[in-house]
């Protein structure tokens, strides 16, 4: 059920939670007096009500406030951000093998996140971490789906029928799958190798380099490039930056719509 909403008490009577102006000015979506123009032109919702007063109180933790019908991350206490996570570094907070693991790219931060899935150690490329428990549970179920896009240097010439193949579906020790997507991507790859795009919604473990290895062409290097709406573009290895308020929106409509389902 929707959060109650609190709006402005009569003078010295309290009240509870805080401006919703305010709380979108803090949440960096625009200036208080910005905000409070997307609100009387009907462009703010909290909890699926359009909400034009300015005087309307919520409260971050629970209320979910959308711009546009697009959810905003409004609670200063929830973050997410964008890895590029390097080889050699396991997917891990702690490694009990002292191997590189990921508390270098989170200790600059004072929330204390976790990863939200896993890369193999050999294979960089985006990972999410997050403090956002319930995100993280919906983006990690198996019934979620959400595909992810990788770029794989593999050895020799991918040949159209093995892309057919692969589409089709390829049968493993643990089980049939088969790719959502997969093309060669031009003009890419080195002297005897293929660079290969593919897509799927599998979270097995290293289910790309198994597909690939059975098909002939096993993989010289692996990099994931988007997971569901996300996509790692220019990010450089090594480094992390916050979701965008696009970014959220879109994870958030889809855990939404996920929930909604079950």
């Amino acid at each position: 059920m929707p959060a109650e909403l609190h709006t402005d008490p009569p003078t010295g009577s309290g009240g509870s939670g805080e401006r919703l102006q305010k709380v979108l000015a803090a949440a960096g979506i625009a200036s208080r007096r910005v905000s409070e123009d997307l609100m009387a032109a009907g462009r703010v919702a909290v909890n699926g009500a359009v909400v034009t007063t300015p005087g309307t109180r919520v409260d971050p933790t629970v209320d979910t406030v959308a711009v546009d019908g697009v959810p905003v991350s409004v609670d200063p206490a929830r973050r997410t951000v964008l890895l590029h996570k390097p080889t050699g570094v396991v997917s891990t907070m702690r490694d009990d093998r002292g191997r590189p693991d990921l508390t270098t790219f989170t200790e600059q931060y004072e929330e204390r996140l976790f990863n939200v899935g896993r890369l193999d150690t050999d294979t960089s490329g985006l990972l999410i971490l997050t403090n956002d428990g319930d995100l993280a549970q919906v983006l990690s179920h198996p019934s979620f789906g959400v595909t992810k896009t990788y770029i794989a240097l593999v050895t020799g010439s991918v040949k159209p029928q093995t892309l057919a193949r692969l589409r089709r579906g390829i049968e493993l020790d643990d089980g049939p799958i088969a790719a959502d997507r997969v093309r060669v991507v031009p003009n890419g790859a080195r002297p005897g190798a293929t660079l290969v795009e593919l897509t799927l919604h599998s979270g097995r473990n290293r289910i790309v380099r198994r597909m690939l290895d059975a098909v002939g062409h096993p993989v010289q290097e692996l990099v994931r490039r988007e997971f569901g709406p996300l996509k790692l573009g220019d990010l450089a290895v090594g480094r992390t930056r916050d979701l965008t308020a696009a970014e959220f929106g879109a994870l958030t409509t889809l855990a939404g719509r996920d929930r909604a389902d079950r």
